[in-house]
C-alpha cells in the first residue's frame, strides 16, 4: 500500500483549478475530471473533497465573492466620511477595472443560482453581507435597493462590452439615497 501525500493545500488548489476552468469554460466545462486535470490533482481528490460539483460550484461562489467585498471594504469605510454615492460609485469602478475575467466569473457563478439551488443560500449571504456593509451608511432599504442598481449596471457593462461610467453610476446611486 502506497503512501499517502500530505497535501493541506489540496483543497485550495482544487477550487482554484474551478475558479480558472469556469473562467475558461463555463460552468458547463466544469467536471470533476476537467478541475483534476487543471489543479495536476488524481480525480480521486476532487471528488474526495467535493462529492458534486454543486459543493465545488458553492466553494468557489464564496472565494470570487470575496472580491466585490475585498474592494468595498477598501472603498467604503464602515465609518463613513465620503459622499455614498460618489464613494460606491468608484468601488464598483474600481472592481469593473480589475480582472475582468474575475469580475465576469463573479456574475457568471452568482447568477448560476438561477438553476442551480444549491448557489442559492451563498448568493444570498453575498447579497445580506453586502447589505450590511452599506446600511452602516445608509437605511436597510436603501442599502438594499443599492445594491440591484449596482448590480443592473453591472450587468449592463459586462454583457454590452461598454465602459464603465462612474459619474453616470455616481448620478443614479444619488438618486436612490435619501
Amino acid at each position: 500500500m502506497a503512501a499517502r501525500r500530505y497535501d493541506p493545500e489540496r483543497r485550495q488548489r482544487i477550487i482554484d483549478a474551478a475558479i480558472r476552468v469556469v473562467g475558461a469554460n463555463g460552468i458547463a466545462g466544469l467536471s470533476h475530471r476537467s478541475v483534476a486535470a487543471e489543479a495536476d490533482v488524481p480525480l480521486g481528490s476532487t471528488t474526495y473533497h467535493f462529492a458534486t460539483l454543486d459543493e465545488l460550484l458553492v466553494a468557489a461562489l464564496r472565494q470570487t465573492n470575496e472580491g466585490f467585498a475585498k474592494t468595498l471594504a477598501e472603498w467604503l469605510p464602515e465609518e463613513g466620511g465620503g459622499d455614498l454615492a460618489t464613494d460606491l460609485a468608484r468601488a464598483t469602478g474600481e472592481w469593473l477595472a480589475g480582472d475582468r475575467t474575475g469580475v465576469e466569473l463573479e456574475y457568471e457563478l452568482y447568477l448560476a443560482a438561477l438553476r442551480r439551488p444549491a448557489l442559492r443560500p451563498v448568493a444570498a449571504e453575498w447579497a445580506e453581507e453586502t447589505a450590511e456593509r452599506l446600511a452602516t451608511r445608509t437605511d436597510p432599504v436603501t442599502a438594499r435597493a443599492l445594491i440591484a442598481l449596482l448590480d443592473g449596471i453591472c450587468l449592463q457593462v459586462l454583457l454590452t462590452g461598454a465602459s464603465y461610467d462612474e459619474e453616470y453610476a455616481r448620478q443614479l446611486l444619488a438618486r436612490v439615497i435619501p
